[in-house]
Order: structure tokens, then C-alpha cells, then sequence
């Protein structure tokens, strides 16, 4: 069994940082090869890719619409991935949730592909 638990949400100011973390417990990500990504949810609206890691950190994938300004990373040691969002805008206003799939494989961009997931955090960006 695999638990994912999301943190570091919280209200800042446009322009500001925040850093999301994603903790494994149960199978971890030290125990079991596993990509990772984090989507995001606004209010009415689906949810969305923002950004994926693979199992080893060797590759990652953005939206075009955080590109340049979050960056995935990831501690197998500590069982960890990272969500370092910076310059936030209004727009990245959300609930943020990581999830997680086992496999060596490519990383993947839609919820589907991915069997395991957190409880969500809330980023909210005011203007």
C-alpha cells in the first residue's frame, strides 16, 4: 500500500514562493520505483498536469503555463518530492495534489496513469 500526503500549501502574494512536498509512507518511493506528479484543481474546473517526475529524477516534465518558474525534484532517500513554485500568480490558484505510479517507465501527464494519489493542498495566490 501506498499513502501520499501533500503539504506546504498556504495564501500568499503574487509574485511570492512556496514549496510543496510530498511524503511516501507504506511502499515508498526508496522501496519501489515510482513517477511522480503533482496536478492542480481550481474551483468548476478539471484537473490539470503541472508537473512530473520519473522514478530516478532523470527526467521531468512541465505545463507550459508554470515552465520556467516550478521546479519537481526528488529525495528517494527521504522518500520525498519537492514542488518549488516560484513567482506565483493568481492564476496557480488551486488545489495541489501529488500522485504517484509505479513504474521504470515514461512519466505520464494524465490522471488516469497515475494509481495512487495525496489528500491535496491548497495554494491560493492573491493579487
Amino acid at each position: 500500500q501506498v499513502q501520499l500526503v501533500g503539504s506546504g500549501g498556504g495564501l500568499v502574494q503574487a509574485g511570492a514562493s512556496l514549496r510543496l512536498s510530498c511524503a511516501a509512507s507504506g511502499r515508498t518511493f526508496s522501496m519501489s520505483p515510482m513517477a511522480v506528479a503533482w496536478f492542480r484543481q481550481a474551483p468548476g474546473k478539471e484537473r490539470d498536469f503541472v508537473a512530473a517526475i520519473s522514478w530516478n529524477g532523470a527526467t521531468t516534465a512541465y505545463a507550459d503555463s508554470v515552465k520556467g518558474r516550478f521546479t519537481i525534484s526528488r529525495d528517494n532517500a527521504k522518500n520525498t518530492v519537492n514542488l518549488q513554485m516560484d513567482e506565483l500568480k493568481p492564476e496557480d490558484t488551486a488545489v495541489y495534489y501529488c500522485a504517484a505510479k509505479e513504474t521504470y517507465g515514461n512519466i505520464r501527464l494524465s490522471t488516469y496513469n497515475y494509481e495512487h494519489w495525496g489528500q491535496g493542498t491548497q495554494v491560493t495566490v492573491s493579487s
